[in-house]
């Protein structure tokens, strides 16, 4: 697929050129695992369903951050959620069209005890601002959970404005 060009205007970033600059490519989009889409847009927003840090199909890691995964290998699977929920942009308007990455919610299965969801979930958010700079700067959750499906350890939804 060629990338489209980024939209002109002051702060415009190429996200297709930061991620080859950062060795990183978009994975093919995450299939839904239920009723549901991958990324919808309204108006000038795209809301990003919940993405697991799944590599061609598989977790790398399962079960509770702070127990079986370790708290640098949870914020290695939040960037590969931000990384598929990035692809899930691409499918729908491109990568191109972002002005902005306005909210990061994430989810991290947590062991009783664990506390280090938000060093957790900077896997994410700097994989946003590596790649968008100050537009990927964002408004932020991140929240312990006792389960996620197919026990992911994380779970990443982003709301994105475009233009």
């Amino acid at each position: 697929m060629t990338a489209p060009a980024p939209i002109a205007g002051e702060g415009a970033v190429d996200a297709y050129a930061k991620l080859a600059e950062l060795g990183l490519t978009l994975p093919t989009v995450v299939p839904p695992l239920a009723s549901y889409v991958p990324a919808v847009q309204s108006g000038n927003y795209v809301y990003v369903s919940g993405q697991l840090p799944l590599v061609e199909g598989k977790l790398p890691y399962a079960g509770k951050v702070g127990a079986e995964v370790s708290p640098e290998q949870a914020a290695e699977l939040a960037k590969i959620c931000g990384l598929n929920a990035l692809a899930a942009i691409e499918s729908l308007v491109g990568l191109g069209r972002i002005v902005k990455i306005v909210k990061l919610t994430g989810f991290v299965a947590s062991a009783p005890g664990f506390t280090g969801q938000p060093l957790v979930i900077n896997g994410a958010s700097n994989l946003f601002g590596e790649v968008f700079g100050e537009q990927g700067r964002h408004a932020r959750s991140a929240v312990g959970v006792s389960e996620l499906p197919l026990n992911a350890p994380v779970e990443v939804e982003v709301i994105a404005e475009v233009a």
